[in-house]
């Protein structure tokens, strides 16, 4: 057998502090092949990227470095900077989490990958390097790349950054691409993409890849092997499919058994993983899994596991318990049971008076130029004659790329001002009509809960504080507000007792549980969330998605809920409106756009959605979009999403020029409304082969 590219060894990085150290990394051991693709996978904190940046060489040198790292047989550790530097770009290259602070900005894109070339390459003339920039950006699926190689970081959207910087990475063909995190800024469209060019560079260069990731569905499609850390130690590795049919670890079994999944979601009941990881500094003794674990027995909090082989040799798994689930005896089941899951009655409300109602809603900003004497030169269309309504227990789940017009669609009914154009009613008020004492109070019906929780709320205030300030307002008593508090954090699950507490002492889903319980201080009738559980961990969001459906249900809320993850949406929603560029292209039933969607767009939003399990993922026929969402700031005749579709390319000439010429507006079908002209046609995608709509060719 051949040696691995990549072998790290008993891995351990100690960061220094005032207490002795933070062990980041503890005992890490990992090989990987030639043209693998691996998976490292945990919760925030769990020494991930910590563990990879050592192998690169780019920890700070403050940090203590033990164990070994050998790169084909050769030891990276205590190699000087200008060894390391003739490896990193050419041999190994890394792909970074942010590009834009991975990027120089006053280079541009192509005089970067230039100078990846001509670092590792003195021989090559500058004529050649150019010309290899344009090519590197047209296998990554730039479009244009003849133009866009003289673009600036800034001119490029996320998707585009990120493809530069894998354009980067592939250069000088490395034989190992280490990737952190590459997709968790992106767009459900564009992380399809980004994995698509990715597939393309191990396939191009026949590397191997080492993915960082926090994302289960994203390593279902596409990883060989999976690593599990938590607490700066691996817990399980084993093939992909094997880790995901019969986890054998309980950390490993709670991260799937929590996670959404687009085709169950509504048909069960999430399972939250409880607790939250240990802090480094202040590991527990015996396993640090223990304290979350239902499983855990006394040999758990006495003694840690090791890493070691279970039944066969390909598994790995540090548990006391292991052979027990091995043989069956003791299943994810049993350790994380289902909650109860009551199926959501269908209610007929088109009776009942909605709590919001837009009508052709309209909000856009103007476009300046400069300093001193500035004027007009555009037209920003954020929002661009929008249509919905939700009526009292429903929730309406908003989706839809980055810049589509989601939040400021949420922001505009929390205004509560007049709209530029159309009308917007809530709880029954014309808000173009309302005096300024009448939209006082009538905010107290309408109340948002953040995206980032900690953000959201004051680090300098107790808890209490913090919930009971829409009371503070009111000049309620103390008495009767200390009263209100301690009922609402009971309500969202908290400790009444926990009052006197700082922000910062809670974990991030309490955290923004704390922001429910201060948004129904006021009892509203909706709630706007603004992708409220996008900040959490995936274990966490469970607890937190199944706390509003409660709510929801318990106090009658209304839902606005604003958000890119549509497995998320599909399990908290009753209806859906799928927004592209300032409008809503398709609205209706949320199970009937999920079972057979109707508007191109949709049907690619929903098929780039990674599902949390390998054999389903290679099954799928995933439409992947050409290019980015165009500036709402362009002046497009027809079809705003004409330049996009992937169904435009299968019809004839004349439906072509109808899109190109015709701005569609939307039409019944069944019980949607869908704005395309060609509804007729959309079950010619599901012939296709999606690598024929795809800007990058699929591996």
């Amino acid at each position: 057998m051949a040696e691995p590219i990549l072998q790290v060894k008993d891995l351990t990085v100690t960061f220094p502090n005032a207490t002795g150290g933070v062990r980041a990394v503890r005992g890490v051991n990992y090989e990987v092949n030639e043209g693998e693709f691996l998976g490292i996978v945990g919760e925030s904190g769990s020494g991930k990227s910590v563990s990879s940046l050592a192998v690169m060489g780019l920890l700070p040198s403050s940090a203590q470095i033990d164990g070994e790292i050998l790169y084909r047989g050769e030891p990276l550790l205590g190699r000087s900077d200008k060894h390391l530097s003739r490896l990193r770009g050419k041999d190994i290259a890394m792909i970074f989490q942010d590009p834009l602070s991975a990027l120089t900005p006053v280079y541009t894109i192509g005089k970067q990958i230039e100078e990846a070339l001509t670092l590792h390459n003195r021989g090559i003339s500058q004529q050649a390097a150019e010309k290899r920039a344009i090519e590197l950006l047209k296998i990554v699926g730039i479009p244009g790349a003849e133009r866009r190689v003289k673009a600036f970081p800034h001119e490029f959207s996320g998707g585009m950054r990120q493809r530069a910087m894998i354009a980067i990475a592939i250069a000088n063909d490395p034989t190992l691409i280490i990737a952190d995190e590459p997709t968790t800024a992106l767009d459900v469209t564009i992380q399809a993409q980004i994995l698509e060019v990715l597939q393309k560079a191990k396939e191009v260069t026949g590397a191997a890849v080492v993915l960082i990731t926090h994302d289960l569905g994203v390593v279902a499609g596409n990883v060989d092997r999976v690593a599990v850390m938590y607490a700066g130690k691996l817990v399980e590795t084993g093939p992909v499919d094997e880790l995901f049919e019969t986890p054998r670890m309980p950390y490993t079994m709670g991260l799937l058994r929590s996670v959404p999944n687009m085709l169950r979601a509504g048909k069960d009941r999430l399972v939250p993983l409880e607790g939250r990881p240990p802090v480094l500094s202040e590991l527990p003794q015996g396993c640090p899994f223990a304290p979350r674990c239902p499983a855990a027995q006394d040999i758990c909090r006495e003694q840690e596991p090791t890493l070691e082989v279970v039944v066969d040799t390909d598994r790995h798994v540090a548990c006391h318990r292991a052979d027990e689930i091995a043989a069956g005896t003791l299943k994810s089941a049993d350790i994380f049971p289902r909650p109860p899951h009551q199926p959501r009655a269908v209610t007929d409300r088109t009776g009942q008076e909605p709590v919001v109602s837009a009508q052709g809603l309209v909000r856009h900003f103007p476009l300046t130029k400069g300093s001193v004497f500035r004027r007009q030169v555009g037209t920003v269309r954020a929002v661009d004659g929008v249509d919905f309504e939700i009526r009292p227990g429903e929730t309406l789940g908003l989706v839809g790329e980055s810049g589509s017009g989601k939040s400021t669609t949420a922001l505009e009914i929390m205004e509560l001002i007049k709209p530029q154009a159309g009308s917007l009613t809530v709880t029954g008020k014309d808000v173009g009509s309302l005096s300024k004492k009448q939209r006082l109070a009538l905010r107290e019906d309408v109340q948002i809960v953040f995206q980032d929780p900690m953000a959201a709320v004051d680090p300098r205030l107790p808890v209490g504080d913090i919930i009971g300030e829409p009371l503070t307002l009111k000049r309620v008593p103390k008495a009767e507000r200390d009263r209100r508090v301690a009922e609402k954090l009971e309500l969202v699950g908290l400790d009444p007792r926990m009052t006197d507490r700082y922000p910062h002492e809670f974990s991030g889903g309490q955290r923004q549980r704390i922001g429910v319980a201060r948004a129904l201080m006021t009892d509203p009738k909706l709630l706007v969330l603004d992708e409220p559980v996008s900040a959490l961990d995936v274990s966490v969001q469970a607890g937190v998605i199944n706390l509003l459906e409660d709510l929801r249900d318990q106090l009658g809320l209304s839902y606005l809920f604003v958000a890119h993850d549509l497995a998320i949406v599909r399990e908290i929603s009753d209806l859906i409106a799928v927004m592209y560029l300032g409008r809503i292209v398709e609205y209706g039933p949320v199970d009937e756009v999920f079972t057979s969607p109707r508007h191109p767009y949709t049907r690619a939003l929903m098929s780039a959605v990674p599902v949390p399990d390998p054999k389903v993922e290679r099954e799928r026929n995933q439409i992947i979009l050409k290019g980015d969402l165009p500036s709402p700031t362009e002046d497009i005749q027809g079809c705003s999403f004409a330049s996009r579709c992937p169904l435009l390319p299968l019809l004839d000439e004349d439906r072509q020029s109808r899109c190109r010429a015709e701005d569609p507006t939307p039409g019944a079908h069944g019980a949607s409304r869908v704005a395309c002209h060609h509804v007729d046609q959309i079950a010619r995608l599901d012939t296709v082969d999606a690598s024929s709509t795809s800007s990058v060719t699929r591996a």
